[in-house]
């Protein structure tokens, strides 16, 4: 057990972990959270051969597969290999997916069928590329409209094989070589090793079990066949978090965890970013995926702004509820919240911002300009409301670009009156001033001065 959390904690978590283990009947389960790149809590419930599962038991992990495929994926953009723009045809030829393009095969949104064409895909062995490709028929084809949310395990079937089509070598091949050997995940495999869990169903209505098929799926693997430890699963968690190594540019990985396509429903709780699964809890925004395959459940759940993860696996082919990973988290934040850092005054803060900072005004409506400790400027609306906000970075001519937001990647200029005092901010065309409506500044339409109503 690795643990720097207090005793009271454990047992909330450990608790939590057991009920599910006990109330479910789950073979065998282990959990663990994540703080800053560290492993504060792992703990396992049942067992595995007879004995406790270890952070270096294997695990199939199911789904969570796809995650790696959209690595590869996004190194091939990231080469200029491919755009996500381009279309399957441009690089595969010969489906009905092939108007289709990279970026929403990868986001879930390209309207291909779920499930590939023939037996139960997850428990027969399966077929090869060639054989998968010519399914994809107009029968593969949903009618729904092009930007809908629609998941599809064929899908990263078909990005697997662009990937071993571009680079020359099977998917798993190019994963080894590109992610898990920088990684140093080397119990992650395409099939299991010891020690590993057995996939085990267990009876509805009788405290038995049975052993569930591991076949390879072949041209599908790429949705759903990697096998993992709790110790590599860390490891890929801190990869999404931001920890890439030379793998991947940590830009590119937060450009995966934006939304591309959203499960739309009442108030929308899930969504698909580039290979990887987003869900909204309690306010956290949350990256990973959840791998589910005859007899194991598992899931991978990242909160950047946290810097927090949650990890669990299963060996059992149901029982396992999605709250528990987030449960996990709430009973972190809970019983454990971070103590904030002390302030402390910055010695190397440009004081020439200062003259820009307070309330700036866009018509009526009160804005507050802040210079932020790592030298950005925010802005954002003031008296405690809600609505558009946005930080900014220098360009080192004098403008700044938005970096998130409303107005991300749109641009700030500073405009000063005849004496070089800043008196009106021009954000995209947006003219904020010190007053409201401040007559000497650029407002558009002119300014005729305020006036008593009705007069």
């Amino acid at each position: 057990m690795v643990t720097s959390l207090l005793p009271s904690t454990q047992r909330v978590l450990l608790r939590r972990l057991a009920v599910e283990q006990s109330e479910n009947r789950v073979p065998s389960l282990i959990a663990g959270l994540l703080r800053d790149g560290e492993t504060i809590w792992v703990d396992s419930r049942g067992q595995v051969n007879g004995a406790p599962a270890s952070t270096d038991t294997q695990y199939r992990v199911g789904s969570i597969t796809k995650t790696f495929v959209g690595v590869l994926v996004m190194r091939l953009r990231d080469e200029g290999r491919l755009d996500l723009t381009d279309k399957l045809d441009e690089h595969l030829p010969g489906t009905a997916l092939g108007n289709r393009s990279i970026g929403e095969i990868l986001s879930q949104c390209s309207g291909l069928t779920a499930e590939p064409a023939g037996q139960w895909w997850e428990r027969t062995p399966g077929g090869s590329a060639d054989e998968l490709l010519a399914t994809i028929d107009d029968s593969a084809i949903r009618p729904t409209p092009r930007h809908q949310f629609h998941y599809s395990n064929v899908g990263f079937g078909v990005l697997g094989e662009l990937v071993a089509r571009l680079r020359g070598a099977p998917w798993h091949e190019v994963m080894e070589r590109q992610i898990l050997q920088p990684l140093g995940m080397r119990r992650t495999t395409l099939s299991n090793v010891a020690p590993h869990a057995e996939g085990l169903a267990v009876h509805p209505w009788a405290d038995v079990v049975l052993p569930e098929p591991a076949e390879d799926a072949g041209a599908m693997a790429p949705a759903g066949q990697l096998w993992s430890t709790f110790d590599d699963m860390a490891r890929w968690a801190r990869f999404v978090l931001g920890d890439t190594g030379e793998v991947l540019h940590p830009d590119t990985v937060a450009e995966m965890r934006v939304p591309g396509s959203v499960d739309d429903g009442p108030e929308w709780r899930s969504g698909y970013g580039l290979g990887l699964q987003l869900i909204r809890h309690n306010g956290r925004r949350l990256a990973g995926h959840s791998g589910s395959m005859p007899g194991f459940l598992a899931s991978v759940w990242t909160d950047p702004a946290e810097n927090e993860a949650v990890i669990f696996m299963a060996n059992t082919t149901a029982g396992v509820t999605g709250a528990l990973g987030t449960d996990l988290l709430d009973a972190l934040a809970e019983h454990e919240p971070r103590i904030p850092e002390p302030w402390i005054p910055r010695p190397d803060v440009d004081m020439g911002l200062l003259e820009l900072t307070g309330e700036w005004y866009w018509g009526p409506s009160p804005h507050v300009l802040r210079v932020l400790s790592n030298g950005l400027l925010d802005l954002r609306l003031g008296h405690g409301r809600k609505g558009r906000a946005s930080r900014f970075r220098p360009n080192g001519d004098g403008t700044w670009t938005g970096l998130d937001g409303y107005y991300a990647g749109e641009i700030l200029r500073i405009g000063r009156d005849a004496d070089g005092k800043p008196n009106h901010l021009n954000l995209n065309t947006f003219i904020l001033t010190r007053t409201p409506y401040a007559a000497d500044a650029p407002v558009p339409g002119g300014v005729a001065g305020w006036r008593p109503a009705g007069s």
